[in-house]
């Protein structure tokens, strides 16, 4: 059986990780990346503004990571939603919006006790590298 290939993907243009884990872990052509919360990369805090500003962050450092990953946002086809509150679904939704234009990413959403920093929203996802051809089934 023939290895795949691992490697850890990084970039300093979003917030580094807040513990023993990469930002994201290319293997073969997917790609993982860790959850994402609304931090600000110059300050290192969440981003002033409450829900819908840390979404709106989280989704822009995802889309820094795919960028060094050699991705964009069409790639992306898992996402995982973490939420402090779950009747903040619909507001993430709309900002979620603004990213995923068509072809939806399939996805999990999850109320959960506590984020890291406070955070009210983390966004993880899973990308797929090279182009992406609709199917009909």
């Amino acid at each position: 059986m023939s290895s795949l290939m691992r490697k850890v993907i990084s970039t300093a243009k979003a917030p580094g990780p807040l513990g023993a884990y990469s930002q994201a872990v290319l293997i073969d052509r997917t790609v993982y990346i860790s959850g994402q919360i609304g931090m600000d990369l110059s300050s290192g805090q969440l981003v002033p503004g409450g829900l819908v500003e840390e979404a709106k962050q989280a989704l822009i450092n995802i889309g820094e990571i795919l960028k060094a990953a050699g991705c964009d946002y069409t790639n992306v086809v898992k996402t995982t939603v973490l939420l402090a509150d779950i009747n903040d679904l619909a507001a993430v939704n709309e900002i979620y919006k603004q990213f995923f234009k068509s072809s939806f990413p399939a996805r999990a959403a999850y109320q959960v006790a506590a984020l890291p920093k406070g955070s009210r929203v983390e966004i993880e996802a899973v990308a797929v590298r090279g182009p992406l051809s609709p199917a009909s089934l």
